[in-house]
């Protein structure tokens, strides 16, 4: 169990800390193509995590990856893709093993 931990903390110091945050984006957020376009960004930051629909009409995601590209991707997630109209973004920290390998959209 040391070593595990002891690795990971060498891996995170490689790669930046690690990071994770759950965000929910308001306005209008369905129907633009959000969740598209944030799997697209995501992995071009190379995070990891999930997108999807949420009932009340926000979208719901989980980014994890180095401090850096979470930072830029909530940054990014004000702009959205071309047809959304970007209300509110709030986000809350998480744990970054919550997300698995690769970016998929869940609903």
């Amino acid at each position: 169990m040391r070593q595990i931990c002891k690795q990971r903390r060498m891996e995170a110091a490689v790669q930046g800390e690690r990071k994770a945050m759950l965000v929910r984006i308001s306005g209008r957020v369905q129907g633009v193509s959000f969740r598209i376009w944030t799997l697209e960004e995501a992995e071009r930051l190379g995070l990891s995590g999930w997108v999807r629909n949420e009932a009340d009409g926000s979208v719901k995601a989980l980014i994890a990856g180095p401090e850096t590209a979470v930072s830029a991707m909530l940054a990014r997630f004000w702009k959205g893709p071309r047809g959304a109209s970007v209300s509110g973004v709030v986000s809350e920290s998480a744990d970054p093993d919550q997300a698995s390998a690769g970016f998929r959209i869940t609903g």
